[in-house]
């Protein structure tokens, strides 16, 4: 009998590895919105993908934050410019 072969019978190489994967992207594409701040968010998922499952939490939360905030930003955007004359006063 060889020597690279173990003593159940099977080789050693061939035995597959116990225990969880190597962290993998996922190579989702992500479609740029036009909006700078909001694909750099977007960008920022591709990062869950280099880390272990247990550090996706912080990333997906960072980007919902960002979002959101994003969101926040367009209902605070000024309306029309305020007139720079007093309503009552009788037009010029």
């Amino acid at each position: 009998m060889s020597e690279s072969v173990s003593e159940a019978g099977t080789d050693a190489a061939t035995e597959p590895a116990h225990g969880p994967a190597a962290p993998a992207p996922l190579n989702v594409p992500r479609t740029p919105t036009g909006d700078a701040a909001v694909d750099a968010l977007l960008e920022r998922l591709a990062d869950a993908g280099h880390l272990a499952t247990d550090g996706h939490t912080a990333v997906y939360e960072d980007v919902h934050r960002g979002l959101r905030d994003a969101l926040t930003a367009l209902d605070a955007r000024p309306g029309p410019p305020a007139a720079d004359r007093d309503p009552t006063a009788a037009p010029r």
